[in-house]
């Protein structure tokens, strides 16, 4: 049985995002703005089918997936991309790789009691953040 995810999610904290950020060559001023948010995360999981809300007042951004099928991802209001976006179960984490122009992207979520970790990846860089099930 895997872990469940369903919930919404309150960051409490997040490290390094900003480099992060220039990572995936993210604009200055987008950068600043983004760096001040908080955003939250809605997880609707039914199975191995998510969707995932990231939602904050300056952007939304949704997905929508099946864990271990491949699919487009449209980064567009993140650094206007797209790649080719496969999630994966490692044990109760979900790990995401992220094929297209920025070398090793991806990301992976896991629960520890009732937070909710993510971990950020692309060029070299990693970002954490942390949220809390409300």
């Amino acid at each position: 049985m895997t872990a469940d995810y369903n919930g919404y999610w309150k960051m409490i904290s997040d490290e390094n995002f900003e480099e992060y950020l220039k990572a995936l060559d993210v604009n200055v001023a987008i950068r600043k703005i983004a760096t001040l948010l908080k955003p939250d995360k809605d997880i609707t999981q039914d199975g191995d089918h998510f969707i995932i809300k990231t939602l904050s007042t300056f952007r939304n951004y949704n997905m929508d997936f099946v864990v271990g099928q491949e699919f487009e991802e449209d980064l567009s209001g993140v650094d206007d991309r797209k790649c080719m976006t496969t999630i994966t179960w490692d044990g109760d984490k979900l790990v995401c790789v992220q094929k297209g122009e920025i070398e090793g992207r991806g990301w992976t979520h896991w629960i520890e009691e009732d937070e909710l970790h993510l971990e950020l990846r692309a060029a070299g860089i990693v970002s954490k953040q942390v949220f809390k099930k409300s």
